[in-house]
């Protein structure tokens, strides 16, 4: 009888970025996003943070991403968060780079951030 069992071409553990978008405004909608969309230069949380008002639902998306993140892996350190904004400051992209230690974990991480309605899309 053959394996079913399939093998991973990533060996564990091992520094896994992961890239989060969303739209800038927080709208659960998961608009079809413009491939051709520029990013501007990206920034360090802390000036990401300062540069963005709490009520306009970036920080709630940032916060939101933080907690998916940190629920399957706890060692991740915000320091290494990359933010940033689309040309037209419609997306936010967030990527988080985590100690992957097995396929499970990364399955069940992009199965949450794909089903928060603030995510458009995990990459």
């Amino acid at each position: 009888m053959e394996s079913t069992v399939e093998s991973s071409l990533i060996e564990y553990p091992c520094d896994f970025p992961i890239k989060i978008m969303g739209r800038v405004d927080g709208l659960p909608v998961k608009p079809v996003v413009d491939r051709k969309c520029e990013a501007t230069p990206s920034y360090a949380l802390d000036d990401a943070v300062t540069a963005i008002s709490a009520d306009d639902g970036r920080q709630d998306f940032i916060q939101v991403v933080l907690m998916i993140v940190k629920r399957h892996a706890p060692d991740f350190d915000e320091a290494g968060l990359e933010v940033k904004f689309s040309r037209k400051n419609t997306y936010l992209s967030l990527t988080c780079t985590i100690r992957a230690v097995s396929r499970e974990q990364l399955d069940a991480l992009y199965q949450e951030l794909c089903d928060h309605p603030m995510v458009v899309m995990a990459l």
